[in-house]
């Protein structure tokens, strides 16, 4: 039997008031209770479904248990703004629309993107579409400042609309691999107050990595100009020396992720949302959704644990269904996003709770069963989406650019067990794509601080010092949901079993063969941190990202501590062992931040006088050191930023 993640762990409760709770223009609540916030996000997903009051409640009903169970968990972004009445989007996941080589279309552009992260959208952009620096406007007579310098336009509006006290922000930036001003955006974050509000990724095509391992040169197009011409083994290193160095740019295998895209027959990819796990068309939007599979393990540490297959299929159909929903019930910032959602379909339907799950069943993370037990749980959410989605077809329609022969041509759905693609073959199916598994921090904390997404627990055990409403602090203990269990069952004296590990104990290879053994069951893509010690070697850092490409990956971020971006510091009131612990790894919420949702510092943030403001449990940021030269000391400054009812301020 699993508790009430209130009953347990404090900061759950805290998370709910301060991120999730609805509260009028005034700051009274409008939900008393968190079953009241469950309500309301299942009333909205069953308004809009047919069939009449009495369908619509049932429905209700059923979402709501779902959800109150905590075995199903939809994105922050539903919890907080489904039924509230607000101006604002459920949707997590934008990539926006392609950017002209042209001033007025640039700046279209900006506006858009100020528009959508208005409503609380995380956007992406593919920059490869601008002329490089140097290359002449022959409209005016002058040279092209070059994609970068844009870049910087966008940053400042991410910028300004956070300060103007706008929801969270946040930004993906990615450039083609064989763009002549590459390398200056693979050093763009060198400097450490530059591009602050962006996460940059090269796109890796197939033919570069190739050129990579041959040694071959390699050219820089533009619109079918060569402007230069490098070897192909010094950019690498130069994109793998900045990665190692301060963390940025990542790496996307664009070309694996058109090839394996479900819907390849309609459109082309060329980015994805801030944290990777959705790559998305021009105008694309999807929705995010969680299984909570710590829920859903029966017998917790006995000898006999393990999944209970049926009920995940049950909360898979459901979750699949009221993610449908809030297709049809949710804002747009823009027309475009919504002719693109409903024309698709899209839903992102993950897993979280992944390292507690194998804790409980006796699996050390990254071992051969837990690598086995954790692909076919991915298989069992699988099939159940497709089943689900083909289900909801045959009662509702296909996504309206369904094409039976080229869909079920696709690789990953030719890859679909015979039941599963008959299903599709006779009803069609309901969403174009259905699987990606995202980062889930902040839900994770709420469900009782259950291991965040697919990612290893940081640490099992630390406290929080949180602000409260009146001014005062007190401390939130926060533990791991499978440690907390633990230690309630078997005392505080019982030594934790082998399946108890953490982050820092595990090589980087056990997180790449985590993260290929569920890809095989994921048609978009998965939010993972690859974690490297500060120890590691250049040579043994860059064999990381080709092992990847070689695991079948879609993409790759990594974290090694570094003196650009530093490591994450932890709160005062840890002790100094919990202290070492941050310094050397990210820790759940942070490992979120460095490459998805980041805060960042504000140049022109705005000052309020008239109120003290108010902490959040948890707030990322960064600590930079700064040395001069000559000088044999530095300065560590850290910068966090504080979010509450929708405002952000440094």
């Amino acid at each position: 039997m699993h508790p009430d993640p209130f009953s347990i762990s404090p900061i759950s409760e805290h998370i709910w008031q301060y991120k999730y709770r609805l509260k009028s223009a005034d700051g009274a609540p409008v939900d008393r209770t968190l079953d009241d916030t469950w309500r309301r996000v299942a009333r909205t997903a069953a308004s809009v479904e047919k069939g009449g009051k009495k369908a619509r409640e049932r429905w209700e009903q059923r979402y709501h248990e779902a959800m109150a169970s905590f075995e199903f968990l939809p994105a922050g972004r539903i919890i907080a703004g489904a039924g509230s009445g607000r101006q604002v989007t459920l949707f997590n996941c934008f990539v926006m629309g392609r950017i002209e080589d042209d001033l007025a279309s640039i700046f279209d552009n900006v506006k858009e993107a100020a528009l959508t992260m208005q409503q609380g959208g995380g956007i992406g952009h593919d920059f490869s579409t601008l002329r490089p620096k140097g290359a002449l406007v022959k409209s005016i007579g002058a040279d092209a400042s070059g994609p970068v310098s844009f870049m910087d336009v966008w940053d400042a509006m991410c910028r300004t609309i956070m300060s103007a006290g706008a929801r969270r922000g946040a930004m993906m930036g990615t450039l083609r691999c064989d763009h002549p001003d590459i390398e200056e955006f693979v050093a763009a974050k060198s400097d450490p107050t530059r591009l602050r509000n962006f996460n940059l990724s090269v796109l890796v095509t197939d033919g570069f990595i190739r050129a990579v391992r041959e040694d071959r040169p390699w050219d820089l197009v533009f619109d079918g100009r060569v402007y230069r011409t490098v070897r192909a083994r010094d950019l690498w290193e130069k994109i793998m020396r900045a990665t190692y160095e301060y963390a940025e740019p990542g790496v996307i295998f664009i070309d694996r992720i058109n090839d394996e895209n479900n819907l390849a027959y309609c459109e082309q990819i060329h980015a994805t949302n801030p944290c990777g796990e959705q790559p998305l068309p021009p105008y694309g939007a999807c929705l995010l959704g969680s299984i909570n599979l710590a829920r859903l393990i029966n017998r917790p540490f006995e000898p006999g644990a393990d999944l209970d297959v049926g009920r995940l299929e049950e909360r898979v159909r459901i979750a699949v269904r009221l993610l449908d929903a809030i297709i049809d019930a949710s804002n747009y910032p823009l027309e475009a996003q919504r002719k693109e959602a409903m024309a698709k379909r899209r839903i992102g339907l993950g897993i979280t709770g992944l390292a507690d799950a194998l804790i409980f069943v006796g699996a050390r993370y990254g071992s051969p069963r837990a690598l086995s037990l954790a692909e076919t749980w991915m298989a069992h959410v699988q099939r159940a989406a497709y089943l689900a989605s083909a289900e909801l077809a045959a009662e509702k329609g296909a996504f309206p650019l369904y094409d039976a022969d080229k869909f079920l041509a696709r690789p990953g759905v030719a890859r679909l067990g015979t039941e599963v693609r008959q299903s599709i073959a006779t009803h069609g199916i309901r969403n174009g794509c259905l699987t990606s598994i995202a980062p889930t921090g902040t839900i994770s904390l709420l469900a009782g601080n259950v291991s965040s997404g697919v990612e290893p627990v940081f640490d099992f055990r630390y406290k929080r010092r949180v602000l409260e409403r009146d001014g005062t602090h007190r401390e939130i203990m926060v533990e791991d949901y499978a440690y907390a269990l633990f230690r309630a069952r078997f005392g505080e004296d019982v030594p934790l079993p082998d399946s108890f590990v953490t982050t820092a104990e595990l090589p980087p290879s056990a997180h790449l063969e985590m993260q290929a053994a569920l890809q095989r069951h994921v048609d978009s893509s998965i939010s993972k941190t690859i974690n490297c010690p500060p120890s590691i070697s250049f040579e043994e850092f860059q064999n990381v990202y080709l092992d990847a490409y070689d695991l079948g990956l879609k993409g790759c971020t990594t974290f090694r501590p570094n003196p650009v971006t530093g490591a994450v510091l932890s709160s005062r009131t840890m002790s100094e062992q919990e202290a070492s612990k941050q310094a050397a790894s990210k820790s759940s919420v942070a490992r979120a931040a460095q490459r998805q949702l980041v805060t960042r510092p504000s140049d022109d943030g705005v000052v309020y006088m008239s109120k003290p403001l108010e902490r959040e449990p948890v707030l990322a940021g960064y600590t930079y050191k700064l040395k001069w030269p000559g000088s044999d000391h530095a300065i560590y400054i850290t910068i966090n930023d504080i979010e509450h009812d929708g405002r952000r301020r440094p």
